[in-house]
């Protein structure tokens, strides 16, 4: 693989963490409730889910998804209803954001992680973003250095991004700021999540 073809590969993968979308709104919410080192936990454990969709691509299941709707639907209406459960949770339940922010009990790191790999594996639209742009990719390299760098770049940029998300939120000036704000948080982090969940429905 030429240096020109990963920067390529390197922006591509940029692009698709940096937009906006549930995964953010997942490590918001544990970098919010819970501090950095959940943040942290979150969006690695995101990043490891990013890894695994990668590794698929590359092994060429991305074709056995595209010439399979039913699977595909599968994983796309499974995704949803997690992001729909995440939103009615953070909605009714008095343990959510603003709880969490208030009284300063944070979920436990195996919880954090738990979201962030779950949020990444369910989401159809990571699906969408390899079997469009990644695979295109995959054809460039066939020896082992390669493919190991096709499947570490979007894993590291992933884990990269977030973190840096989780050590802004994480900031004690922010937080204090947002404290005063919990309860709002709480119920803006319910309705984004279940708006996402109703798009990923409308799209499929």
């Amino acid at each position: 693989m030429t240096f020109t073809v990963w920067l390529s590969l390197l922006m591509v993968c940029m692009l698709g963490a940096m937009s906006p979308g549930p995964s953010l709104a997942v490590v918001a919410k544990h970098s919010l409730s819970g501090g950095r080192v959940h943040g942290l936990v979150t969006s690695w454990a995101h990043a490891m889910g990013v890894g695994v969709y990668a590794l698929l691509t590359l092994l060429g299941l991305a074709l056995v998804l595209q010439q399979s709707p039913m699977l595909f639907d599968v994983i796309t209406y499974t995704g949803a209803g997690y992001l729909a459960y995440l939103g009615v949770n953070a909605l009714r339940s008095k343990g959510g954001v603003a709880a969490k922010l208030a009284a300063g009990q944070p979920s436990t790191l195996l919880e954090a992680a738990r979201d962030g790999v779950m949020i990444s594996l369910l989401n159809p639209k990571l699906a969408l973003f390899f079997l469009a742009l990644f695979s295109q990719f995959v054809a460039v390299g066939t020896e082992f250095s390669s493919r190991a760098i096709i499947v570490a770049t979007p894993l590291l940029v992933d884990g990269l991004w977030y973190t840096l998300i989780a050590f802004v939120l994480s900031n004690p000036r922010v937080l204090d700021k947002l404290r005063t704000k919990a309860q709002l948080i709480d119920r803006l982090s319910g309705v984004v999540l279940i708006l996402l969940a109703v798009r990923v429905v409308m799209q499929a």
